[in-house]
């Protein structure tokens, strides 16, 4: 049986063990309040971290980025822009059989826009280690455009020759920049095209010629004839490379002297002269109409130029019929200084120096001599009762022979 003393004893240990039990709880309730605390802390600085980096992406790159092979991480829109444009490869150059990027200050890289487009694909709310690159994809494009061109080779067809231009021959130096081709140096294609000029044009090309009288002369062209038109040659070359284009047309690329720059007698017999043109003779005073290789207008009575004074000589050599007109004013200096105006029925220039084929109503002396002292100004006058013959069967562009 338990004592009175024993249940003292009982009760004052129970005691102790609620007072412990008490403080347990208490110190537990406590450190939960505590971890609480302490977690919610961690929660709010999570938090403000995380909209701090959040603020910070909405401007920034992430760390890994990079545009036309310049890195751009942690740098804004207009940081970015201003990299690029200082850096970046942005021009591409052949020479000496090579292509090389380099960076040209002069060309534009990039528009910040597009650099902001870039900063569109590559954000996140958050950083990321992930890595973004993008390519300049006109400099790639421009490459095999570059590689194409130097493979080009044209055949240049004109009077009858060909000559092959090959790109690597004649290009020294071709860039690529702002979407487009650039020829730095072609000045060898330019020579080449000059060298074909001198070889197959017929300006100022002396050549035998059988008269209506049936005598062989030897003929120089002035104004009349063609020669190769280096410039356009040149464009159409180029652009020939550019599209892959294998043969050019030389006929399409000529030019002429005189009133019209067309260049005349492409492709023509007969030196280029055809088969209709007008002949007229110094010596004999006589002019001849041959057209479709038929003699169809024949003067015997023409003046020419006063031969023994001054410039007034009739200029010899190939020119041409520059056009016609029906009542026209000529007008000019005498030798002694005074000036004159005639009135013609029919005109007909072939120098731009003012020499032509026309009507004299005002002349009265029409020998064969009448040249020598007492011949015009430098044209071929023509009695008015045969210029509507001569005038009938003369056309615009005629070559007009003067020997």
């Amino acid at each position: 049986m338990t004592s009175r003393k024993d249940y003292r004893k009982k009760n004052i240990q129970g005691s102790k063990y609620l007072v412990i039990a008490g403080v347990a709880v208490i110190a537990l309730a406590c450190a939960g309040i505590w971890g609480h605390n302490a977690y919610q802390q961690h929660q709010a600085t999570v938090l403000a971290q995380n909209k701090r980096q959040v603020a910070y992406n909405k401007k920034h790159f992430n760390a890994n980025v990079s545009i036309f092979g310049v890195k751009v991480g942690k740098l804004t829109v207009a940081q970015a822009t201003k990299k690029i444009q200082a850096k970046a490869k942005n021009k591409l150059v052949y020479k000496n059989g090579k292509i090389s990027a380099v960076h040209d200050s002069k060309v534009a890289v990039i528009s910040q826009s597009t650099v902001q487009k870039y900063f569109d694909k590559q954000y996140t709310q958050l950083p990321t280690s992930k890595s973004y690159k993008y390519q300049n994809t006109s400099l790639a494009k421009g490459k095999s455009k570059l590689k194409q061109l130097m493979a080009a080779s044209v055949d240049y067809k004109v009077a009858g020759k060909t000559f092959t231009l090959p790109a690597k021959t004649y290009l020294t130096q071709v860039s690529y920049y702002s979407g487009a081709i650039h020829y730095d140096d072609s000045s060898k294609l330019t020579t080449k095209l000059n060298a074909m000029d001198k070889e197959v044009k017929t300006l100022g090309k002396s050549y035998k010629f059988t008269t209506p009288s049936g005598s062989t002369i030897t003929v120089t062209n002035q104004s009349y004839g063609w020669g190769i038109w280096t410039a356009s040659a040149k464009k159409a070359v180029l652009a020939a490379y550019e599209s892959g284009k294998k043969t050019i047309d030389g006929k399409n690329h000529i030019y002429g002297e005189g009133y019209t720059t067309q260049g005349l007698g492409y492709g023509k017999s007969n030196n280029g002269l055809g088969n209709s043109y007008v002949v007229v003779s110094i010596s004999s005073q006589d002019l001849w109409v041959v057209v479709d290789g038929k003699v169809a207008v024949t003067v015997s009575d023409v003046v020419t130029g006063t031969a023994n004074k001054g410039d007034n000589a009739t200029p010899k050599g190939v020119w041409y019929i520059m056009y016609k007109q029906q009542d026209a004013t000529l007008k000019g200096q005498n030798d002694d200084g005074s000036n004159y105006s005639s009135k013609v029925d029919y005109w007909m220039p072939f120098t731009l120096s003012g020499c032509g084929l026309h009507d004299a109503s005002w002349r009265t002396d029409w020998s064969s001599t009448a040249y020598l002292e007492g011949g015009s100004h430098g044209c071929v006058n023509i009695r008015p009762s045969e210029i509507k013959s001569v005038w009938n069967a003369v056309t615009t562009h005629m070559p007009v022979i003067v020997y």
